[in-house]
């Protein structure tokens, strides 16, 4: 038999219906592969083989009787530990949350995982209260990188990353409020998309307020259309969601009629921008990961798009990222309030700090970051006037050493410094994927960015999807 931590989707529903394999033999050897990968590179922070099994159980039985509930019938999830999930502890990766609960209800994507007939098999790892772009927290410690143990798998969402690109499910929820979705696929070498904020409901409300999203990780974008296409179904607990999604994401990956099978991405308007407004004090953007870039546009242009470089309006770099951080490190305040004593004591220091600067903060200063946050979204809706989509770094380098917040030996003081590509399109709520695309000259993984505007989620599914057929 096929090793099915292999395959994506669609080949674990065909062999379900051939009767090649049941839901039971898959959601097995996925425990199995994510047991051997914890020890590697601390992925979970929990296995639910018991769940896991019976609802695989009860998966084959319906694939048995040619009564499966959709497509994603008996298909292995894990969910990020920031994410409600019925009878099952959400810590947030903080030893101030009581592990007894209770937990009585899902968050609205998971609940929507479990409608669909997703096998819910285990919980990855988060920084504590998902709040910087790396992986470790006090009670479970750092999150490994699949290509480099010693290396980090970025975060916030480091642990779903590890585990998607070990083959420990092909799909996992994630959050991201400033990149915690595409740094880690970046680095790890998957495909993640941050949705339109909205699109995908959210429960309980985020202290990070409407910079936060959640989004699908997959190894391939078309298992990132079909996950999209069951999360962005309603939840009335999220008042901010867009409503019931466009007719369907995973339909929406074919190219358009007036196209041709060689050039797909004929007339599509792509702006290339290789470092954005610039990284500001933050690292340049290696060599590898500018190649990367260049490679990509490359491909962009040989499969019909109209190229050009362009830099879109996302600076001053100073002033975006003090506004980000003014709205972050206040939610981040806000997030742990309530902790006190001891239990604040035990918090990583390094949210500790954050905390403390985001509680000086004013409503002047906040409202004032809310401003830079509004212009810079009225500046991308009229650059996307012009362009379709933007493709730029995802990271302006690739995978660092284990156990730090920034790399070693560069000066930086906080995550945000490094990730300069990812947090504005949190701000602005646009849809944005970080897609695979080569390696440096370590092997480590680099991703490229593709953005567009919002409510253009599809868009970008069928220009990633297109690049990814096509390499």
């Amino acid at each position: 038999m096929t090793d099915p931590t292999s395959l994506d989707t669609a080949g674990l529903t065909a062999g379900y219906a051939a009767g090649d394999f049941t839901p039971v033999d898959v959601t097995l050897a996925v425990l199995e592969r994510a047991a051997a990968i914890d020890a590697v590179v601390n992925a979970f922070v929990l296995l639910d083989a018991d769940g896991a099994l019976v609802a695989a159980e009860e998966s084959a039985a319906r694939w048995a009787a040619g009564s499966p509930l959709g497509p994603l019938d008996g298909v292995p999830a894990s969910v990020k530990d920031i994410l409600l999930q019925r009878g099952r502890p959400t810590l947030r990766g903080s030893a101030a949350v009581e592990p007894t609960g209770p937990f009585a209800e899902d968050a609205p994507s998971v609940a929507r995982l479990r409608e669909a007939g997703c096998v819910l098999f285990g919980k990855t790892t988060t920084p504590e209260f998902g709040w910087k772009g790396v992986t470790d927290c006090p009670p479970h410690g750092a999150t490994g990188n699949p290509y480099a143990p010693d290396r980090t798998a970025g975060g916030s969402s480091g642990g779903a990353a590890a585990a998607v690109a070990f083959g420990a499910g092909p799909l996992a929820l994630g959050t991201d409020g400033g990149g915690s979705v595409r740094i880690p696929a970046a680095f790890c070498g998957i495909f993640a998309l941050k949705p339109t904020y909205g699109r995908v409901p959210l429960y309980p409300a985020s202290a990070f307020g409407t910079l936060a999203h959640v989004g699908p990780m997959t190894r391939t974008v078309a298992d990132s259309a079909a996950l999209l296409d069951v999360i962005g179904r309603p939840d009335t607990r999220d008042w901010s969601h867009l409503g019931p999604p466009p007719a369907g994401y995973r339909a929406a990956l074919a190219p358009p009629a007036d196209t041709t099978v060689s050039r797909p991405l004929a007339g599509l308007r792509v702006a290339v921008s290789p470092a954005l407004a610039g990284s500001g004090d933050g690292p340049p953007v290696a060599p590898a990961v500018a190649a990367a870039v260049r490679g990509a546009a490359d491909l962009l242009a040989e499969l019909g798009a109209d190229v050009e470089e362009a830099d879109p309006p996302v600076g001053p770099v100073e002033e975006v990222l003090a506004a980000f951080e003014t709205l972050w490190f206040s939610g981040a305040a806000r997030a742990t309030e309530s902790i006190r004593g001891a239990a604040r004591e035990r918090m990583d220091p390094g949210l500790r700090e954050v905390c403390a600067e985001g509680a000086r903060y004013s409503a002047l200063d906040y409202l004032a970051a809310v401003d830079v946050r509004m212009a810079l979204g009225r500046e991308m809706g009229r650059f996307h006037e012009r362009y379709d989509v933007l493709l730029c770094p995802t990271l302006p380098i690739t995978a660092f050493g284990l156990g730090r917040e920034v790399p070693e030996g560069s000066g930086l003081r906080r995550w945000t410094e490094w990730t300069p590509f990812t947090y504005p399109f949190n701000m602005t709520q646009q849809p944005a994927a970080s897609l695979p695309f080569g390696a440096d000259d370590e092997g480590l993984p680099i991703g490229v960015q593709l953005v567009a505007a919002r409510h253009e989620d599809a868009l970008v599914l069928r220009t990633a999807h297109a690049m990814e057929l096509a390499g």
